[in-house]
Formats: structure tokens, sequence, C-alpha cells
């Protein structure tokens, strides 16, 4: 509250001496950033989403990992798998993982539409982009060391359930645990700008689901060669092959440009449709 009175100054102060230039100091983009993590962190669902998020990565690390100890000790040759990088298990954790992750990006912009607080929240912040810019900066800045302490949860999960089917690396480790930081929050600025689009907390649920996983699949099963050139330029399939390091049809690099092009995209829309419909 101290943060959205900051702005409350800024819009009256000009000029106004010592309290004007105080207000500025609490105004902007930096004042709206800081109303956004005061509220995000006042919601009950952030917490709830993250206590989820941890829950569900200790799980399917926990079920991926015992599974491939499993399959390389069965009668089965077909199923073996050999040694696998532990923290390989949390990047593939992630593919469910994100979903509870990107509701919570969702949250940050439907929720206000739902309950109508979004237009108190244009009354401080009228600026359009900057509102969203302020939403986009909080989820970024949240995500991504949550993400980074999630991937780093589910390795240490699945070390001890891999035993001698797991390597484990210290630099290959830190690269995937970021990599896996890095592609929660761009695939969450991504889905905010979404939601920002549709104003629907289930439409940009569906649109992730079919965008990060059950579209590249289609695309990717179909054994049409084009087709599979869409699905590569998906933010699902951008954002696996930047986590896994890349390789073919493209580099990690490659990845991670395609996804951040989506979340800037998104972004952008968002914006624009926030400008052209009222609240």
């Amino acid at each position: 509250m101290a943060s959205l009175t900051g702005l409350q100054v800024h819009g009256k102060g000009k000029g106004s001496g010592g309290s004007g230039a105080a207000g500025r100091g609490r105004g902007g983009l930096p004042g709206a950033v800081a109303a956004e993590w005061t509220k995000l962190w006042s919601l009950r669902s952030t917490w709830w989403s993250l206590v989820a998020a941890f829950g569900l990565m200790g799980l399917m690390s926990a079920i991926l990992a015992s599974s491939t100890a499993a399959n390389n000790t069965n009668d089965l040759t077909g199923d073996d798998q050999g040694v696998v990088a532990v923290s390989g298990v949390a990047v593939g954790a992630t593919d469910l993982v994100q979903f509870v992750v990107v509701a919570l990006a969702i949250l940050v912009i439907t929720g206000e539409y739902a309950t109508g607080s979004i237009r108190t929240t244009l009354q401080w912040v009228p600026p359009r982009g900057r509102m969203l810019a302020a939403k986009a900066a909080v989820v970024a800045a949240v995500v991504l060391p949550a993400g980074v302490v999630l991937a780093a949860a589910g390795t240490a999960v699945a070390e001890p359930l891999l035993g001698r089917w797991g390597r484990f690396a210290a630099g290959e480790a830190a690269g995937d645990v970021l990599a896996v930081g890095v592609y929660l929050a761009l695939i969450s600025v991504f889905i905010l700008g979404v939601g920002a689009v549709l104003r629907s907390t289930a439409g940009a649920l569906t649109t992730a689901f079919l965008l990060l996983m059950a579209v590249p699949m289609l695309l990717e099963n179909s054994g049409v060669t084009a087709l599979r050139h869409v699905s590569s330029a998906l933010p699902g399939t951008a954002g696996r092959h930047f986590m896994s390091g890349g390789g073919d049809p493209y580099p990690a690099a490659v990845g991670l440009l395609i996804l951040a092009a989506w979340a800037a995209a998104a972004l952008a829309l968002g914006t624009v449709v926030l400008r052209r419909r009222d609240a």
C-alpha cells in the first residue's frame, strides 16, 4: 500500500517541493514494480502455487529417477537408458511442473480481471504498457530464482534414487538448474502476455497447455516434415531444446532466442490489447 501511495504522490506532487521529489522517487516504473511485488506476495495463491510446484517437482523427479533405475535393471534390454545426468531428471520433470508455475503467472493478470481490481490497478498506473511491464518484471524476478531452486531440489531428490545410474557433475548440474530457471521465467512472461490478451484464467491455461505440450507433440508425431518445422518454432519445443543443451534441429542458444521472441511478442500484443480495450 505504501508503494501505491507513492504513485499517488507522484501524480499530485509535481512542482510541490520536497514531498513532490519524494513522490517522484517512488513513481514511474520502479513504483509500479514495487506495488506489483507487494500485491503478489500478499496473495495466498502465490504461496500455494510455489508449495505445489516444489511438491510436484519432488514427486516427478522421484518417479522419473526410480523409473530410470528400474528400466536399467529389468530383463528387457530395450528399456535400458544407461547412466544419465542427475540434473537431467529435474529438466524432464519441468514438463509437468511448468504448468503450476505458469498458473501463478496467469493469475497475476487474470485474477485482477476476475475480481475487478484491474480497474484499481489502472487507476494507480494508467499507462498500460508500464503496468504490464511491471507485472512482467515481478513475475520474472520471482520465477527465475524459484525455478533454479526447483531444479536443484529435483536434482537432490533424484540423486539417491538413481544410485549408480546417475551421473553428477557440478558444472553440468549448475547449467541445467540455471536453464530451468531461465526457461520458467521466460515462459511465465510469455503466458502473462497471453493472459493480458485473453483476460481469462481458463483460456490462458488452455493456451499454455496447447502451445507447451499438446500441439508440439502432435506435430512431432505427424511424420510431416513441414509440421515438424512448425513444432520446432513453438515456445515449448524451443524451451526443451534450450534446457537439453540443443541438438537437432538447432543449438540451445537458438532455442533461447525463439523463446525470448515469443515472450516479447506476447507482451507486445498484450500491451496493444490493453490499450485498445476498456478494463
